[in-house]
């Protein structure tokens, strides 16, 4: 092993001024010094092991990535719209497939008869994401609020979780949605007792616009996944 190296001027009065006292202090120095940088070098695991904190950070597994939307041909048949029709209202939705491999959630929000809804779903499960931290979609929208809305069941009606999320108009933006971050809806309401999203059992994943944001809407959806977890 190649020996530490020291302050020129310590090897100096160490090996050509000969033995006296100086050269003896100045030998017992390097000692010292030559002792602490093998210290710090070796880590708390000894001499040439890695510090236990790395070789714990390096021993943790990662998660590998979900995908739970891409768009293309074979899933031109997979959304299904549910509209506040099934309330009364007139408002209308669809997912588009586009040459480019993209979904566009497009259609128009009215407020009519008490109406003021429009959303797509389709069925992706059972998965179980108790592993992965959360979602991650690509998306360029129209300026208005959209929702990421998850069911733990193939039931038509019940419980649904979602979270809100933002969009730029005419920018393809990356969206991350930590699962703690989607609260129980039912119905427009937050059902009392429904709890946090079950992640072990993800069985519906679906986009709506609401909140009386009336008038054409535009979402765009490159893709959607899952946040990894681990490393």
């Amino acid at each position: 092993m190649t020996p530490p190296r020291h302050p020129t001027g310590l090897r100096r009065g160490f090996g050509s001024r000969g033995s006296g006292p100086g050269a003896v202090l100045l030998a017992a120095t390097a000692v010292l010094l030559s002792s602490a940088e093998t210290s710090r070098a070796a880590g708390p695991g000894g001499a040439g092991s890695p510090s236990v904190d790395i070789a714990q950070e390096a021993s943790r597994p990662m998660t590998e990535t979900i995908s739970l939307a891409e768009f293309d041909a074979a899933g031109s048949d997979a959304w299904q719209s549910i509209d506040d029709v099934v309330m009364g209202g007139i408002s209308g939705s669809r997912m588009r497939l586009t040459e480019s491999g993209t979904g566009v959630f497009e259609g128009e929000v009215s407020l009519a008869n008490n109406g003021g809804f429009a959303s797509v779903r389709q069925s992706v499960g059972p998965l179980d994401l108790s592993a992965h931290e959360g979602l991650v979609l690509r998306v360029r929208g129209d300026g208005q609020r959209y929702r990421l809305r998850l069911r733990t069941d193939q039931r038509f009606d019940g419980v649904a979780w979602q979270a809100d999320f933002p969009t730029t108009a005419g920018e393809w933006t990356r969206v991350v949605l930590p699962f703690p971050e989607f609260e129980p809806s039912y119905r427009g309401r937050r059902p009392p007792g429904a709890g946090r999203l079950y992640t072990g059992s993800i069985c519906q994943i679906g986009l709506m616009i609401a909140d009386r944001q009336s008038g054409p809407f535009r979402l765009e959806t490159d893709w959607i996944r899952t946040q990894a977890g681990g490393r």
